[in-house]
């Protein structure tokens, strides 16, 4: 199937496998990815929609540190050229990205910061925690 493509699509499908690291598998089936890679392959066919947002929801969930680290830096990479929301539990994975943080709670804003103003807001501690001062 990958020989009838035309050669500027061949050339962006190599380019958005080099972007996502994995060129070395272009020729491997995708099923035999790893959980990871996996995860590359599709942010990989997401950039190449060239979408004005990019949605990750648990982008990390299951992977290695050294596919995680790997995959912060992606998005962080993305990050420089499109809108990227993650949906993310994974607080140390935030913590690397860098990013603002929104905290929703029953589809709403509940505030909004740097991850440890985010930790330390009363209202998030009520709400996910249940406790308070």
């Amino acid at each position: 199937m990958f020989e009838k493509l035309s050669s500027t699509v061949k050339d962006e499908v190599h380019r958005l496998m080099d972007y996502v690291g994995l060129a070395p598998y272009a020729k491997s089936d995708a099923g035999s990815l790893s959980h990871g890679q996996k995860q590359w392959l599709a942010i990989s066919m997401l950039v190449a929609q060239s979408p004005d947002i990019i949605l990750l929801d648990e982008p990390v969930a299951g992977l290695t540190d050294e596919e995680t680290n790997k995959t912060a830096e992606l998005i962080k990479s993305l990050a420089g050229e499109h809108t990227v929301v993650v949906i993310e539990h994974d607080m140390e994975f935030i913590r690397d990205l860098g990013a603002p943080v929104t905290v929703l709670h029953q589809g709403q804003k509940l505030t909004e910061g740097t991850l440890d103003e985010v930790k330390a807001d009363p209202k998030v501690i009520e709400v996910y925690l249940g406790q308070s001062d």
